[in-house]
């Protein structure tokens, strides 16, 4: 399986990354970058380091500088291309990190002139690296190290000053990811009454897999909040995804978005189209303007600097701030614009109550291969075209990202991953049969734009 993907690069360590392939990674890298300047971070992952020299020998050989912040959350790397240091903006980063993947994997991903570099452009990065003969070598290692962690908390510390020494008691979940390298200081330095789970960054990931869109993953952090705390929240191995949980509710990126909005004045907001129909239709009775488009924290990233948006989602726990911040994936970030919807007295719960019922299933997936992923989606659209007649009757079809089949009292979603060998199904309506009768009729669809391959 190709180590380049959709979003970003990423493969098991040795085996997919060594070297070799990292070095000419950062060479041929560095020919994509106009400047001199490229800050490079690295998640907990015990051969992070490791790849983080192998690195820099390619961007190095490539005529590139790095500055060199060393331990990070994902964020604190998006973070650094905003800033200053001492009169240098670096025009690219690169997050060494394996996010959710178990702890062999690893990866990279990559940020050029604070735009996401992805699809085709890594596509044809790989080919690059993959036609070179040589390993190339850098004379000298040029590398500056800079405070990039120190930076990102007195930034945020300083931007929710009014939250400090708030009353609610907080419970939280690094997952033994990078998150606990920023939290303990920021929630310290505010004041927060918190208790942390798994907050020392551990690559082997000791306690559980730190993707915490999985309920399995939530187990303890639901327990400590059970024991008289507030809120809870869980962070995923590189802090870029957030879960949010309350005694009554786990919620999910979809709905966070709408609590979110009630604080800002008619934002325009992106979400994918995994995303509940309740999310659009409530945003737009408020007068907000709510635009679906693909999965991915890239593509999402692209859709709202495009639109001018001022919030993005993804129902895993992406959330995305150009409100108030700079339009990347930070959870971090969202637990504190979360507490201050607390703080100013939204009841989290009491606003999700009032919203319209749904049954919605969690993402489904469906087992295939890279080679046909994309075939049977093509074909999926074909039959549509001339449904049976048993099949619900369709209100319209968005294809923006796969296929989201409106029905009459709700819709059907099946999408291929772009990283994974799966197709992606998700199903909503006002009632479970409702949903469980689009769930069979797709499932068909599929079974039956398979056996014609």
């Amino acid at each position: 399986m190709s180590i380049y993907r959709e979003y970003d690069i990423r493969g098991i360590y040795e085996k997919e990354l060594n070297e070799t392939s990292v070095t000419r990674i950062g060479f041929v890298l560095a020919s994509k970058i106009k400047g001199d300047y490229v800050a490079v971070g690295y998640d907990a992952r015990s051969h992070s380091p490791i790849l983080f020299e192998y690195l820099v020998a390619g961007l190095n050989a490539g005529g590139k500088k790095v500055l060199g912040m060393g331990l990070v959350p994902t964020p604190v790397n998006y973070f650094t291309n905003y800033q200053d240091w001492d009169g240098i903006t670096p025009d690219a980063s690169v997050m060494i990190t394996g996010s959710h993947n178990p702890s062999e994997y690893n990866g990279f991903k990559i940020t050029v002139d604070k735009a996401p570099f992805f699809s085709e452009d890594i596509y044809a990065l790989g080919r690059e690296c993959e036609a070179m003969d040589n390993i190339p070598h850098a004379k000298t290692r040029d590398v500056t190290e800079i405070d990039a962690v120190t930076r990102y908390v007195d930034f945020l510390v300083n931007e929710f000053q009014h939250l400090k020494a708030m009353p609610t008691k907080i419970a939280y979940d690094c997952g033994n990811g990078v998150a606990g390298v920023v939290t303990e200081d920021i929630f310290k330095a505010l004041e927060l009454k918190t208790i942390g789970l798994y907050v020392d960054p551990d690559g082997t990931f000791p306690n559980h897999h730190p993707d915490p869109s999985e309920e399995h993953n939530l187990k303890d952090v639901k327990e400590l909040l059970a024991k008289r705390n507030d809120i809870a929240f869980a962070y995923d191995g590189d802090a870029d995804r957030i879960a949010v949980l309350t005694q009554k509710n786990n919620i999910k990126g979809d709905m966070m978005a709408l609590l979110y909005s009630m604080k800002m004045n008619k934002p325009t907001v992106v979400g994918e189209v995994k995303c509940s129909q309740v999310m659009y239709d409530e945003l737009e009775k408020r007068g907000c303007r709510a635009i679906m488009y693909k999965t991915g924290h890239s593509n999402l990233k692209v859709k709202m600097k495009e639109t001018n948006a001022d919030l993005a989602c993804e129902v895993s726990g992406h959330v995305f701030f150009k409100n108030r911040y700079f339009g990347y994936d930070d959870a971090i970030y969202a637990t504190l614009r979360m507490l201050e919807l607390v703080h100013d007295g939204i009841d989290l719960d009491e606003e999700l109550a009032k919203l319209p019922q749904v049954f919605s299933t969690e993402e489904i997936k469906v087992k295939t291969t890279e080679d046909e992923k994309f075939k049977i989606i093509d074909k999926v659209k074909e039959l549509l075209q001339n449904p049976k007649p048993e099949f619900p009757t369709i209100k319209d079809i968005i294809d923006v990202d796969g296929v989201r089949i409106n029905f009459e009292n709700g819709w059907g979603l099946v999408r291929a991953s772009n990283t994974t060998p799966v197709l992606v199904t998700r199903f909503e309506s006002t009632s479970q049969e409702n949903a469980l009768a689009y769930e069979k009729a797709i499932n068909n669809l599929i079974i039956e734009a398979q056996s014609s391959l």
